[in-house]
Parts: C-alpha cells; sequence; structure tokens
C-alpha cells in the first residue's frame, strides 16, 4: 500500500480505519517490528489482568476499613 507509492488516506481506506488510528498505531508501534509489537500486545494483556485482582484486593481493604471505623 504505503510501500508501493500510495498514499496514507488510500491505504487507510482499504483496510477500513480512519487516518486518526493510523497515525495513532504509528505513533505507539512504528518503531518496532511485528513480534516485539505483539510481544507488547501480550505484556499489556498480562498487565491488566494482574492489576484486576489488586484492585479487587484494594477495594476489600477500604471497604473493611471503613466497617472497622463504624464499629469503634
Amino acid at each position: 500500500m504505503r510501500g508501493q507509492g500510495g498514499t496514507t488516506a488510500e491505504a487507510c481506506r482499504q483496510i477500513a480505519v480512519s487516518e486518526q488510528t493510523y497515525y495513532r498505531w504509528h505513533k505507539e508501534y512504528g518503531g518496532l517490528k511485528t513480534d516485539q509489537a505483539r510481544r507488547m500486545k501480550d505484556l499489556e494483556r498480562e498487565n491488566a489482568r494482574l492489576r484486576r485482582p489488586i484492585s479487587d484486593l484494594t477495594l476489600d481493604k477500604l471497604i473493611l476499613q471503613d466497617a472497622a471505623k463504624e464499629n469503634f
């Protein structure tokens, strides 16, 4: 697409994404090779998965602290 002399707008139309999306992707993944970008996305998913239990435990702790204040 772009490597064949086409414009960014034409390439975006062909893959059905907006130019804004293209530029956001380019900013985030522009310097990465395919395997590096895939690894980065895997790490982001794992990070999100690990954050969920921490946020749940933090919320539980706050609820228990609030309940303890009311009892004393």
